[in-house]
Order: C-alpha cells, then sequence, then structure tokens
C-alpha cells in the first residue's frame, strides 16, 4: 500500500508540473480587449467595432509591431462588457504571430453574436478582465486590460477606484479607448471623457488614453493603439489621426 500511495503521489505531483508548464506558454504580451456594448451601443456599432478591431489586427503594421516585439508573439482576447452579470468573451485566447494567425482572430470576431446587454459596470468589467488574464495558459512579460468605452458612467458592481487598484496591484496595465463619437456632430457627452478616463480608469506603468472621434478614425485608433500596447509606448493622450 504504501508503495501504491508512493506511484500515487508522484503521478499527482506529475500532472501538477505538468499543468504548471501548459500554463506557462510564454508570450510577450497577455491583450485583453475590453470592448463596451452596453446599451449606449447599438447592433450596428457593435458590428462595427469588431470590424474596427478586425482591421486593425490585420493591418501590417500592426503584424510588423508584434513580429519585432520581444518574442514575436502575443496572447490576445476579445470580450464585450456591459452590465455586472454581462460580460461575454467573444473570441477566446489566441496566439498572434504573423498574419495567418491575426486572419483567424480577426474572422472570428467578426462571426459572433452578441451577448452582452445592460448599462455600464465598468468597475465589474476591470475585474473580469484581470481574471481572463491570471486564469490563461500563457505567461506574459506584460499584461494589458485595452477598455474602451464612450462614457465613465458605473451604474453598477463594484465602484471604479475598488476594481482598478485591484488590476493595478496584480501588476497589470489599464489602457484607454475613449470612444467621443460615432454618428453624431459635436461630442456626446459635456464633461471630458478623456480625463475622466485618465483619472478614474487607466494605470499602470506606460498607461494611456488613445481618442476616437469620428467613424473614420475609429480603426485607426484602434490600430495605434495596438502599435503603442505591443511595443510598449506610452504617450498619455493621443488621437488616431
Amino acid at each position: 500500500m504504501r508503495f501504491v500511495s508512493s506511484l500515487v503521489g508522484s503521478f499527482c505531483l506529475a500532472l501538477v508540473a505538468l499543468s504548471g508548464s501548459l500554463r506557462a506558454e510564454p508570450v510577450e504580451l497577455e491583450l485583453v480587449l475590453m470592448a463596451d456594448a452596453s446599451g449606449s451601443i447599438d447592433a450596428g456599432e457593435i458590428a462595427f467595432q469588431r470590424q474596427g478591431y478586425a482591421q486593425a489586427i490585420t493591418d501590417p503594421s500592426v503584424i510588423d509591431a508584434i513580429q519585432n516585439a520581444g518574442m514575436g508573439r502575443i496572447a490576445i482576447t476579445y470580450v464585450e462588457w456591459a452590465d455586472e452579470t454581462s460580460q461575454d468573451v467573444v473570441v477566446d485566447w489566441m496566439v498572434i504571430d504573423g498574419l495567418t494567425s491575426a486572419e483567424a482572430f480577426a474572422e472570428a470576431l467578426v462571426a459572433q453574436p452578441r451577448r452582452a446587454y445592460g448599462r455600464n459596470a465598468i468597475g465589474a468589467a476591470l475585474l473580469f478582465g484581470q481574471d481572463q488574464i491570471e486564469s490563461n495558459a500563457y505567461e506574459g512579460r506584460r499584461r494589458v486590460i485595452d477598455f474602451s468605452a464612450d462614457s465613465a458612467n458605473n451604474w453598477f458592481g463594484p465602484p471604479i477606484d475598488v476594481a482598478r487598484e485591484q488590476v493595478l496591484a496584480a501588476d497589470i496595465t489599464i489602457n484607454g479607448l475613449a470612444v467621443l463619437c460615432r454618428s453624431c456632430s459635436g461630442r456626446p457627452i459635456a464633461y471630458d471623457l478623456e480625463q475622466a478616463f485618465m483619472d478614474q480608469i487607466v494605470g499602470g506603468p506606460g498607461s494611456f488614453v488613445i481618442t476616437a472621434d469620428s467613424p473614420e478614425t475609429f480603426a485607426d485608433a484602434v490600430r495605434y493603439k495596438l502599435i503603442l500596447e505591443i511595443a510598449g509606448g506610452e504617450p498619455r493622450f493621443a488621437s488616431g489621426d
């Protein structure tokens, strides 16, 4: 019995070691694309956002940034967030190391139905992004939540400052995409959305806010943001132009 117990113990240890090795696939960057799917975003805008990200991730400049950044490969997932119980992993973690894998990610992204609805729960979204990073199968030199929204309101769930502090304490950087306008003229809200992002949401080494202020510049803003995140750039405010 002692011999059998020893064998069982050794087998369990081997499984733990194997599990640890499987969870440690090295990548340059673990990146959660956390896209707004709250009540202010209609079906057409969901499709528009996804197309913008699909276009950006397959752009030659983004592919070049990936292949020239450290290990030449990143792990990425796309999540749509809304209220505290409505956060949907649209595309699960994939490794992007060139155009073929980027195209596969883009194809999966535009094909999925919308499943996230409700009013803003930004704190819950940030914590969901943290969980996605801490429970995946990769080990990145850098870990980033790429958060987009058209407001900084938080109607449900944990307070933003509490969630933000927890995410930053886990050595995860939060960057922001402030979506100012899609089909309107002028700013959609009375307050300075970029400044609200800087004051309340983003943080960590090299954190920044990018502005998307029109349908024409959305994909460019996403592309520029991805390049900065992959390369480790750190503007405080930037336009996608």
